[in-house]
């Protein structure tokens, strides 16, 4: 047999046809081995792990079909040039425009296991808040990673944001310079702001709703009440946490000199008549002036890489008198 001739005579083995096969061999297997360790590293490379809101280490992979829920999330995740890996995301999620050709899993807080499973993703990014509960507890135990990402109403909290999914996303070059970015604007709109008296900021309320007359304003702990401030002016119902319906005596007392409300999709955008008519508001300073802001909800009270642009359009709008930064191009 061969293997008892190369056992017996090995030198008379080399010195036939597989003195000539072994370098070959050789070079094939090492070139395996090469590719499969390539294969190993490229692997454990493409792993990562991030500490989410709550506290929990989530190991990354791939992730290649992602689920975005939060508005200013899937704006984050698109600004990092990840639109392509995203398959689905929620009903908030209407900027960039080209999100609104991605499925839609349902409204953030009323979210569904199955609606969101269904799309089969490999990662869910969640903005804190999202719910209710018990589905997001699902979510966390199923197999897929899920990443939930805090909402802090600042602009240190908007970068954290962005630092947080460039890491899920092995974008972290591409997120520097977008929280850099961010971090400039709220500067320079900052500096400026800082020229204006303090005995000339105006209040302002934000109002979310006018139902049967009753508005329903934003108090403390809200993201209207940190965009307010943004903008260089004063929440005269900051006392009240979160978002209360208001007596017509608490309106009075509050004497706002501006309104700011948002456009809702599919309803008529409120205007100065309709919302000053209402006997809460009609003898405010606000009134006398017709002062009524309305801008998209998602740019004014998103909190995402917009948000420095917004608190900068709101400023304009409250003190247009006041040398402020220029609106960015894509503005």
């Amino acid at each position: 047999m061969l293997t008892t001739a190369i056992l017996a005579h090995p030198g008379s083995a080399l010195r036939g046809p597989f003195r000539h096969r072994l370098p070959r061999l050789a070079l094939g297997l090492a070139a395996a081995v090469a590719i499969t360790c390539c294969a190993i590293l490229q692997s454990v490379a493409a792993e990562r792990t991030v500490r989410d809101a709550t506290g929990r280490d989530v190991v990354i992979g791939d992730a290649k079909r992602i689920v975005t829920i939060g508005g200013a999330v899937t704006e984050i995740v698109y600004a990092l040039g990840a639109a392509d890996r995203v398959v689905a995301r929620d009903s908030t999620s209407s900027y960039p425009s080209a999100a609104l050709e991605k499925p839609d899993v349902g409204y953030m807080r009323a979210l569904s296991a199955e609606g969101v499973l269904s799309m089969k993703p490999d990662l869910i990014i969640a903005v804190e808040g999202s719910g209710p509960k018990e589905v997001v507890e699902i979510l966390e135990s199923a197999s897929v990673p899920m990443v939930m990402v805090p909402e802090h109403y600042s602009a240190e909290g908007i970068v954290e944001k962005v630092k947080l999914i460039a890491a899920v996303l092995g974008e972290d070059d591409r997120g520097a310079a977008l929280a850099g970015d961010i971090e400039a604007k709220f500067a320079a709109l900052s500096s400026a702001l800082a020229k204006l008296p303090e005995a000339d900021r105006k209040k302002a309320v934000f109002l979310m709703s006018i139902a049967d007359g009753k508005p329903l304003a934003a108090g403390s702990k809200t993201a209207a009440d940190a965009i307010i401030h943004l903008a260089g002016a004063t929440n005269p119902m900051a006392d009240i946490p979160g978002y209360k319906p208001a007596s017509d005596e608490a309106l009075a007392a509050a004497a706002p000199a501006a309104v700011v409300m948002m456009n809702r999709h599919g309803a008529d955008a409120p205007s100065p008549d309709k919302v000053f008519a209402v006997p809460a508001l009609s003898t405010t300073p606000a009134a006398a002036s017709k002062s009524l802001v309305v801008m998209d909800g998602l740019y004014l009270l998103g909190f995402g890489p917009r948000t420095a642009d917004a608190a900068r359009d709101l400023a304009h709008a409250l003190y247009p008198g006041l040398a402020l930064p220029e609106a960015s191009a894509a503005q």
